[in-house]
């Protein structure tokens, strides 16, 4: 156990020593958040681009392609996403680990961050959707099929740039919810494995010490709930920057 009050905590080590191994907790909280924010940061830009991708094919098509990808949709949205990615855990590590492709952590972080990204696109691509439907019956969009345009500089010139608030707002608020699922999983078991470490990780192994040694606890969720917040906050101030007439209602 850490020598001294509230976990060890001194100039040499702000926020406390780990117990057990000795290690620094700041150096392993900083450790940590690279795996969890790598994580997030790679599953929200995918989840992000093939939902906007989707999204604007279905509405600016509509027809069959937007039955199509629609009904596609229904159907990731039809399973339990937190129990597939449980029960699909091992087989898929063990499967990925055989193949070549990834080992060890590095297995775990592509399957996390694959299962998250499928199930995750879909509610993106529902909200471009509605809003290209509602884009493509403007005046302006309707000048430029009359002068001629092709579909794809409509979509690239008329469509895509009134949909950059929607994106922004979408991953100021995915990306710490991904951060939270990493260390959810993590937590389970399910993700990131020592010797590396992630958020999740270090809330796992302080809940073996909170009777003992609270402030090792108390340091780890709050971090990561420091910086889920800030995240939220951050979503919230930009979605009133770009929509000044949310702050009126």
């Amino acid at each position: 156990m850490p020598m001294g009050k509230f976990g060890g905590i001194s100039w040499s080590h702000p926020l406390g020593i780990e117990p057990g191994i000795g290690h620094d907790l700041l150096a392993r909280l900083i450790f940590g958040a690279r795996i969890s924010f790598f994580v997030a940061l790679i599953t929200t830009v995918l989840s992000i681009a093939i939902g906007v991708v989707a999204g604007i094919l279905m509405g600016f098509f509509r027809g069959r392609v937007d039955s199509t990808i629609g009904r596609f949709i229904d159907f990731l949205l039809a399973f339990p996403s937190f129990f597939m990615i449980i029960a699909l855990s091992l087989p898929m590590v063990q499967r990925l680990e055989k193949s070549g492709i990834a080992e060890g952590n590095s297995a775990r972080m592509l399957y996390l961050v694959v299962i998250l990204i499928c199930f995750g696109w879909p509610y993106l691509a529902r909200v471009i959707r509605s809003q290209v439907l509602s884009i493509r019956e403007r005046d302006y969009v309707m000048a430029a099929r009359a002068l001629g345009a092709s579909n794809s500089r409509i979509i690239f010139k008329e469509i895509l740039p009134n949909l950059w608030s929607i994106v922004i707002v979408y991953f100021s608020l995915s990306l710490p919810g991904y951060l939270t699922a990493e260390a959810v999983f993590s937590f389970l078991g399910l993700g990131i494995q020592p010797p590396d470490a992630s958020w999740g990780l270090l809330i796992s192994d302080s809940i073996k010490y909170v009777m003992n040694e609270p402030t090792y606890f108390f340091i780890t969720t709050t971090s990561l709930v420091f910086v889920v917040l800030t995240f939220n906050l951050l979503g919230d101030a930009v979605r009133d920057a770009l929509d000044p007439k949310s702050e009126a209602t």
